[in-house]
């Protein structure tokens, strides 16, 4: 079973039925459950944390959930874990948005906002990725790929090893996914993004099934 944390922040449908088609695809009999029982998250295959909206109130919406251990158990479990837009972001330390803002701490850096004043924020739509660090996430998916975003902020990690991939809007290159070890989080919204996004689940879930 790949447990989708529901703590009541995020694209919980598309990101259970972009789950859902990529098992199929991969000819994985996988559940794919929607839900907000830590019981669930401790005894579920594989982990997916989505998340919308703002940091804090992604932060501030777990622990009300009392999801906010049972998630960095299973970032630390070695299980496959999958973080999706804010919920990449708020792997990371701390955000500047609305003030400085502690986060999970999974991940070394922290959150900022765009700077550049020659594009629209927020940064919404198509962007290409450029790939850094491998990461078996992206198996089979070309450098250049586009994938769909949709954020006014960002992530900076400390260590530059956790760069998956990067894009670039207006003059700012960005984290547009980032991985270590178990730990994979895509700032950008694979279950939006067609073809090229169901890829990418296929080999979250395959990464499930083998684990």
């Amino acid at each position: 079973m790949i447990a989708v944390v529901d703590y009541g922040v995020g694209n919980l449908r598309s990101a259970q039925k972009g789950l859902e088609r990529a098992a199929a695809e991969e000819g994985l009999d996988l559940e794919v459950r929607v839900t907000p029982e830590p019981a669930d998250i401790e005894r579920a295959r594989g982990v997916v944390l989505p998340g919308v909206g703002a940091f804090a109130h992604c932060m501030e919406e777990l622990g009300v959930a009392g999801m906010t251990d049972v998630v960095l158990d299973a970032a630390a479990s070695g299980r496959p874990f999958f973080g999706i837009c804010v919920g990449m972001q708020i792997l990371f330390e701390e955000s500047e948005e609305f003030g400085r803002v502690r986060g999970l701490g999974v991940l070394p850096g922290r959150v900022t906002r765009f700077r550049s004043r020659s594009v629209k924020i927020p940064h919404m739509g198509w962007n290409a990725l450029e790939k850094k660090t491998p990461n078996s996430m992206f198996d089979g998916i070309a450098d250049g790929t586009y994938y769909y975003f949709v954020h006014s902020y960002y992530a900076q990690p400390t260590d530059t090893a956790l760069l998956a991939a990067t894009s670039t809007y207006g003059d700012e290159e960005f984290a547009a996914a980032v991985g270590r070890d178990n730990v994979f989080a895509t700032q950008f919204h694979p279950e939006k993004s067609q073809d090229a996004g169901i890829r990418l689940l296929r080999n979250f879930v395959r990464s499930v099934g083998a684990a």
